[in-house]
């Protein structure tokens, strides 16, 4: 990329809850160190559980019962036994989308390029390690490795500024179309958008959409 030209972006729709998500979280963390030199990498809150559909983790028993072994099997993830054989057993654990939203609106106040890295922390605590994300306490152990202010980081996603943040991410999400999740664009510095994961793909097909992009709208990079 020469000095002054403006990246194009990988804009990553996704949502914390979201099992597909999980399964495409490798994917997304390959892409983002291959090309994080020659793209600028946004990650977007889609907000699937929110408002009357948040609820107990026992009344989706069934849906992830029912779906997490077709995504073991397709993407290649591991799904951890405190999740599915103590958190959808147990059944309590709410499910809802708001406060990881939350906390990714505040971890890109420092570190937005590595938005991606912090979207997959938060899948693996609730998918592998089964803790819950509505827990101030989870964000405390994820944030170590990036020597995030612990006091700082929760007193923020406690804050309604970082909620209105994350509302505000959802919105863009659904501006771009998005109806279900992982879902990931190219956005040209022309401000065209090239939709480039509509559901779940492997890396290669990944990069071979990115590779068209890049030779449809002429990218320089």
């Amino acid at each position: 990329m020469s000095e002054g030209i403006e990246k194009p972006t990988i804009i990553y729709i996704y949502d914390a809850i979201c099992g597909w998500c999980y399964g495409f979280s490798p994917v997304m963390k390959t892409i983002y160190e291959k090309y994080k030199d020659k793209f600028d990498f946004q990650v977007l809150s889609g907000g699937m559980i929110l408002g009357d559909r948040v609820a107990p983790i026992a009344q989706m028993r069934d849906v992830i019962k029912n779906s997490y072994k077709r995504v073991e099997e397709t993407a290649g993830v591991k799904f951890g036994d405190k999740f599915i054989n103590e958190a959808v057993e147990e059944g309590t654990m709410i499910m809802s989308s708001e406060k990881p939203s939350i906390a990714l609106s505040v971890f890109k106040t420092y570190f937005p390029q590595k938005a991606v890295l912090f979207a997959s922390d938060l899948q693996f605590a609730l998918n592998y390690d089964g803790l819950d994300l509505n827990d101030d306490n989870t964000y405390k152990s994820i944030i170590k490795k990036y020597k995030i202010p612990e006091g700082e980081f929760i007193s923020k996603l406690n804050d309604e500024e970082f909620r209105q943040l994350a509302y505000y991410d959802v919105a863009l999400s659904r501006q771009l179309q998005v109806t279900g999740y992982p879902a990931a664009f190219i956005k040209t510095p022309d401000m065209e958008f090239f939709m480039i994961a509509k559901g779940y793909a492997n890396l290669e097909t990944m990069e071979l959409r990115i590779q068209n992009v890049i030779k449809e709208a002429g990218l320089i990079l």
